[in-house]
């Protein structure tokens, strides 16, 4: 059985500088940010709607792009599972949400941060896929006789890069 990721970058957020009053944890999307997501979503939409499973970051800006990309793809926001270990954990903190995926889900879309999300998408194949994920980018990989379990280095096929900022308006 054929296996789809999607891993996804979040969208534009605030920048705090040197503030101290915000925590990066909480830090927002901006406008733009909600219409890359929105955008993202939107071609998502037409070009993959079965999706089947959301994970977020809890950070505040990976959980609205999720949310924004849920709704337009038809996904049930209140579906979406937050996960702690995608948050400044690195590849095997994403590893470890893949591989405890249950076994019947055939499409999976994780969204969180850079670089976490860059190496995790190195890690898992050996094509190019371009190189470090822009703000608003998914990568589809697909997984070809494997379980979400068994999924580790370099056993993806890259099917497709998306960036949300090139996308156009519709």
């Amino acid at each position: 059985m054929k296996k789809d990721l999607f891993i996804v970058r979040h969208a534009t957020a605030e920048d705090i500088g040197n503030l101290t009053v915000v925590r990066d944890y909480d830090r927002e999307l901006i406008s733009k940010g909600v219409m890359e997501s929105a955008k993202l979503g939107k071609f998502l939409s037409d070009y993959f709607p079965e999706i089947e499973t959301v994970y977020s970051s809890g950070a505040a800006r990976a959980l609205s792009t999720a949310t924004y990309i849920a709704e337009q793809i038809g996904f049930d926001t209140e579906k979406i599972e937050v996960r702690d270990s995608l948050y400044g954990t690195g590849p095997r903190g994403y590893l470890e949400v893949l591989n405890q995926v249950p076994a019947g889900v055939n499409s999976v879309m994780i969204v969180g941060h850079n670089p976490d999300v860059s190496y995790f998408t190195d890690y898992l194949t050996r094509d190019d896929t371009g190189g470090p994920l822009k703000k608003a980018t998914a990568i589809h990989l697909q997984f070809e006789g494997f379980e979400w379990d068994e999924i580790s280095a370099k056993l993806g096929r890259f099917v497709k890069r998306i960036d949300g900022k090139k996308l156009e308006n519709n």
